[in-house]
């Protein structure tokens, strides 16, 4: 057992490594597009830093376990928005969110985190009256589509919105693009390859410790795929680079809870633990409406806030586990 976990730590390390490569890649060939900074959180590095969720969560699907992507997702997200903020905070004293349009996108955040929680209930609700006795206490396949079509419809609003950020990357010689472009492929690469042996020595160590893949899906999946969020969050606050580190949290967030979830129940609907489930997906609301209530009052993240997401993180494992305990008894 104990060499199945070092060989997971070190899948989920080549995973981050080829994640940080990708991220860098894509932020020079960025400037060739001539995004602003915030798009660029949002759209390339929030989306680029999910692509371990992704994968992970594609792979999963197609080893039938699609539960450990589900677990992935909420415990990433669960992390993002207190972990990884908490920690950036920390570093930076505090962070400082003083756009009208950040606040929007939080807004968005909050409403989109709460989808994966109304698709369950709403299964829930119909099996309990037995009007569709026959429908999975999951995520069917109709949900995977509806929470693809949000992502797009977000994207699409985010890319109209985009020319009233101002402020632009660094730019790069354009003869530097084909070898960034190279690196990417790369990349890309590296992480379909090695998602699939972080998949594959999870659901080994989730039979060896007699855990859910649910469950390892939550914690020890989750924090290795959350690391390219916390490196890039981290050195954004230290560059003073603060509107693309919480471009980028957010932007992960609503990738996670759409894109990554859409695409894993369209390949195997996913039928997992209806407590388990719930507990922790609403801990993943409650967590949202923190971080957006600490970001609305005084326009800032404070360094006491941070402590106290921080500290939410804790609070969610001691849950997780007690309700793990109640439903073995």
């Amino acid at each position: 057992m104990i060499l199945d976990i070092l060989f997971f730590i070190i899948a989920c390390i080549v995973l981050v490594q080829s994640n940080n490569l990708l991220v860098k890649s894509l932020s020079k060939l960025s400037s060739i597009l001539r995004l602003t900074e915030f798009s660029l959180g949002f759209i390339l590095v929030a989306i680029a830093t999910s692509l371990p969720e992704m994968f992970v969560g594609i792979m999963s699907a197609i080893e039938g376990t699609p539960s450990l992507s589900v677990g992935n997702v909420i415990g990433s997200n669960i992390a993002d928005l207190t972990l990884v903020i908490g920690i950036a905070v920390l570093l930076a004293k505090n962070i400082n969110i003083d756009s009208t349009l950040i606040k929007k996108d939080m807004v968005y955040m909050l409403l989109i985190t709460m989808l994966p929680v109304i698709l369950l209930v709403d299964h829930l609700f119909w099996n309990f009256f037995g009007l569709f006795p026959n429908m999975i206490q999951g995520l069917s396949r109709l949900d995977g589509l509806i929470l693809l079509l949000v992502f797009a419809k977000y994207i699409y609003n985010l890319i109209k919105q985009e020319q009233q950020f101002s402020k632009k990357v660094d730019s790069v010689p354009r003869k530097d693009a084909f070898k960034y472009l190279l690196f990417a492929l790369l990349s890309l690469t590296f992480l379909l390859v090695t998602s699939n042996f972080v998949v594959k020595f999870a659901q080994i160590i989730s039979i060896d410790l007699n855990i859910s893949p649910l469950m390892v899906g939550i914690f020890l999946v989750a924090v290795g795929t959350s690391l390219p969020e916390l490196v890039f969050t981290s050195k954004a606050v230290m560059t003073e680079h603060q509107s693309m580190a919480i471009g980028d949290l957010i932007g992960s967030v609503i990738a996670n809870s759409t894109l990554v979830l859409g695409i894993t129940a369209i390949i195997t609907p996913v039928i997992i633990n209806a407590a388990v489930y719930l507990t922790s997906t609403l801990f993943m609301v409650f967590s949202a409406f923190i971080f957006f209530t600490f970001a609305e009052s005084d326009n800032k993240i404070t360094w006491y806030e941070g402590i106290s997401l921080l500290m939410l993180y804790v609070l969610f494992i001691v849950i997780e586990f007690y309700v793990k305990s109640l439903s073995i008894a």
